[in-house]
């Protein structure tokens, strides 16, 4: 008998609240980084209304005084409410009818300097209680990567696909496509469900898109338009079917939207940013922290070496899990779950990453070159499945085989 279930999957666009944050905080980063490869950055973001909240600890070491060892505040070097603008701007919340818009917000900056204790546990070099000179995990924690063959991005279908659902709803938006939807309005979900049948995707079973439009727009145009120029356009024909159902603006009116009509908050969304509900996730936000925070790099670090196990053939499925001690330089444990796809054990997969990959954190930053202000690239669709980004190399592939042979 066949074994059939329908898995689920959302993504969100830009223009939702905690999509707005997350781009800010990351904008934030970006810039810290740009002025600064070292520095330092935990930043939070909170919108609601016409009001921005930034908090958080950067510490940028070129703008220390050497003498006192002070910091200069971050606003005499990074002009932050420009940044925050520009990335709503960016988004696209500057219409005239905008109650949170990129001229108007209101901003209140509550960023300091990290805390030294935790610095003393993150930098490379000794101090007291400190047992190495190496630079650590920037807190405890598991973190997940995971990979499956079922799509050419080597991602979960249901996720790929709602991701492609945004991507092509924000594209309309923003006039680049030649069909025009100038009722759109920047707040929008989706949301896919995927009937599998053995493991493999055979229908869509529904799609759901909620837009936020203008007020003028009706129901029948957005549903209409929606279908054709958006679903029918990016999803594959051979899983649309008859029987799959579309559920577009399901209330039936979407006008307020964004912070608004919610509020929004840094690191809320980190199964959209993931793997859809499909891999496990280890509970830690990536946006607006720099990669000495394992939460984010060493994540990035899973997901490399999970596609490079599939993309080697020694799986179809593979999910990576390390767990660190915040100060220490190694892992604390390094698991492998190739759920029963594997070419060879799962014993002798977690053998050959430990011969071929390096999971100490600074080892992590220097692999993926993640000392670059590229995380705003990341912040929108998912952190995983974008061809362009440093994880998603499949650059160890043929030192995976040699290992797993010796």
């Amino acid at each position: 008998m066949a074994n059939s279930f329908v898995f689920s999957s959302e993504s969100v666009g830009e223009g939702h609240p905690d999509k707005v944050a997350d781009l800010i905080s990351d904008s934030i980063l970006d810039a810290c980084l740009a002025l600064d490869k070292t520095a330092r950055v935990a930043c939070e973001t909170f919108v609601k209304s016409n009001i921005v909240v930034v908090g958080g600890e950067i510490t940028i070491p070129k703008i220390q005084d050497k003498k006192t060892g002070k910091t200069k505040p971050i606003e005499e070097v990074i002009n932050v409410g420009k940044v925050i603008r520009d990335a709503i701007r960016e988004i696209g919340y500057v219409n005239d009818d905008d109650v949170f818009h990129a001229d108007s917000v209101f901003i209140n900056n509550y960023l300091t300097a990290q805390s030294a204790d935790i610095a003393q546990g993150v930098d490379a070099k000794k101090a007291e209680g400190k047992k190495h000179a190496e630079q650590g995990a920037g807190d405890q924690g598991l973190m997940f990567g995971f990979a499956s063959d079922e799509t050419e991005e080597l991602m979960p279908a249901p996720i790929i696909f709602a991701h492609r659902l945004g991507r092509e709803l924000t594209a309309i938006r923003k006039g680049q496509r030649s069909v025009k939807a100038p009722w759109l309005r920047p707040d929008a979900k989706s949301q896919v469900s995927v009937r599998y049948v053995d493991g493999v995707a055979t229908e869509i079973v529904n799609v759901v898109i909620s837009t936020q439009h203008t007020e003028a727009v009706k129901h029948a145009e957005i549903e209409s338009f929606l279908i054709k120029n958006v679903i029918k356009k990016v999803l594959p024909d051979a899983l649309l079917t008859k029987n799959t159902e579309f559920l577009i603006n399901p209330t039936g009116r979407f006008v307020i939207g964004g912070p608004q009509g919610d509020s929004g908050l840094t690191g809320r969304k980190i199964i959209v940013d993931t793997y859809g509900g499909w891999g496990r996730h280890g509970g830690g936000a990536f946006s607006g922290k720099d990669p000495s925070k394992v939460d984010r790099s060493a994540a990035y670090m899973g997901r490399w070496v999970a596609k490079n196990i599939v993309a080697a053939g020694l799986a179809k499925q593979a999910e990576v899990q390390f767990a660190y001690a915040i100060g220490h330089p190694n892992p604390v444990s390094v698991y492998v779950n190739t759920f029963g796809t594997g070419t060879v054990s799962d014993e002798k997969i977690t053998d050959a990453i430990q011969k071929v990959f390096s999971f100490k954190p600074a080892d992590i930053v220097k692999q993926l070159d993640l000392l670059r202000p590229i995380y705003r690239t990341t912040t929108n669709y998912g952190h995983f499945g974008k061809a362009d980004l440093p994880w998603e190399q499949t650059n160890k592939v043929a030192a995976l085989k040699a290992a797993v042979k010796k």
